[in-house]
């Protein structure tokens, strides 16, 4: 598979989408984008972010609350819908509709719960990343066998910490790839033009292998997401 033009672009900025970058820790502040962006908080309104998150009309669907997500949807198809978000120090970086599969859903899911959890208790984005690597030492966390995760909405706004860049990218699919390099998937190293793309070059259980998808039609009454 190969992207060109606006995919190429645009695909260097899905590097530390989704939680490979929610541990980040810095003081880096990302630049304005040319678009409009309203992140995800807490006090986001609960039927704003039920449009954004229901990545499929039939999943289970979490918002953010006060305490950190909330199940607001028990659904009937296995998956689970959200919206990561990412930091560097006490901004925020990323808000990106996710929809997890059964597999994600009992596995690193679990993982994106505590994240906020935490972040509610008012944990530093240093003391988040510790517990998350913790928990996968103990075995509170576990890392996914093979699966995948949507990000088909065009609202996902993600941080790419090699530019140090927030930006839209296109939507796109993301399967499970834990423990990974870029010499298993054939590449020598991880680079912004790996067709397919790995986040996270190996270095843990939440790495990803990337993939874009066609950009939906402007027609598309959904409010930048497609349902199943």
């Amino acid at each position: 598979m190969k992207l060109t033009g606006w995919r190429q672009t645009t695909f260097a900025g899905v590097l530390s989408i989704g939680v490979v970058c929610s541990g980040a820790a810095g003081q880096d502040k990302p630049q304005e984008p040319a678009r409009e962006v309203h992140l995800v908080t807490a006090s986001t309104p609960r039927e704003r972010q039920i449009e954004l998150a229901e990545v499929s009309s039939k999943a289970t669907v979490y918002i953010l609350g006060p305490k950190g997500y909330e199940r607001v949807r028990e659904g009937s198809n296995g998956f689970s819908c959200l919206v990561e978000r990412s930091f560097r120090g006490t901004t925020q970086t990323s808000s990106a509709p996710a929809c997890f599969d059964a597999e994600g859903s009992r596995t690193i899911m679990l993982a994106y719960l505590r994240r906020e959890e935490l972040r509610a208790q008012g944990k530093s984005e240093e003391e988040i990343k510790d517990d998350i690597a913790k928990g996968y030492n103990d075995g509170r966390f576990k890392a996914p066998g093979p699966g995948f995760l949507y990000m088909m909405s065009n609202e996902n706004y993600v941080y790419d910490s090699e530019s140090k860049k927030s930006g839209f990218v296109p939507p796109h699919l993301m399967f499970y790839a834990p423990y990974k390099t870029a010499k298993d998937v054939g590449y020598e190293a991880v680079s912004p033009t790996m067709v397919p793309h790995l986040t996270g070059s190996g270095v843990g259980p939440e790495s990803l292998l990337v993939v874009m998808v066609e950009k939906p039609s402007q027609g598309d009454s959904s409010g930048g997401s497609h349902k199943h």
